[in-house]
């Protein structure tokens, strides 16, 4: 069982939730950024050690990289909205609608965990995210194969574009309302049978 000392867990005892000291790494780094995050930041949060946090993780990156995939997994999940026999138009307008309210949701997590990160490739942290960023626009691409859309490609680009300025109207600070006025404008284009590569 785990020992918790002033509410905080110490050492890496049995049942160590790691799905929690994850969640609260990944909303530090949203925060704060993957370089200003310290390994004593994270540790300090979590309430463990920093060798029980490397026992558990390997690395500040390899962990940032499971804040990634939980960050892809639990706000915006594509699999919630890319449902088989759900028209195109439909699916892609609630994903963007759902990306306009998370971008926003939080004063101190703006915009998206993800594409913020993926901007920086060259390093190990924002090859990670341009990673998952790639992985996400194929399954829209996917999705829209499957529904016998015509230009997949192209329209898989256009909503990856348009969660992009969603996400860095997010940062500048844009609120929930005006993002979602954005996001159900570009809704209106995703009139899918009928796009065409310009």
């Amino acid at each position: 069982m785990a020992v918790k000392q002033n509410g905080r867990l110490r050492g890496r005892p049995r049942g160590f939730a790691l799905d929690d000291a994850v969640a609260v790494g990944q909303h530090l780094f949203h925060e704060h950024g993957y370089e200003k995050v310290s390994v004593a930041a994270l540790t300090e949060a979590i309430g463990i050690t920093p060798p029980s946090f490397y026992a558990a993780f390997g690395s500040k990156t390899a962990f940032f990289k499971e804040a990634l995939r939980r960050y892809s997994n639990t706000v915006v999940p594509l699999d919630r909205f890319l449902v088989p026999g759900v028209p195109a138009q439909a699916a892609l307008a609630a994903m963007l609608c759902a990306a306009a309210h998370a971008y926003a949701a939080h004063p101190q997590r703006r915009g998206c965990l993800i594409l913020e990160h993926a901007r920086t490739a060259a390093q190990d942290w924002g090859v990670a995210a341009a990673r998952i960023a790639g992985e996400n626009r194929e399954k829209v691409q996917a999705f829209l194969t499957g529904a016998g859309v015509e230009n997949p490609a192209h329209l898989a680009d256009y909503v990856a574009t348009t969660m992009l300025g969603l996400s860095a109207a997010a940062r500048e600070g844009w609120d929930e309302a005006r993002l979602l006025a954005i996001a159900k404008r570009a809704a209106m284009a995703l009139d899918a049978p009928r796009l065409r590569e310009g």
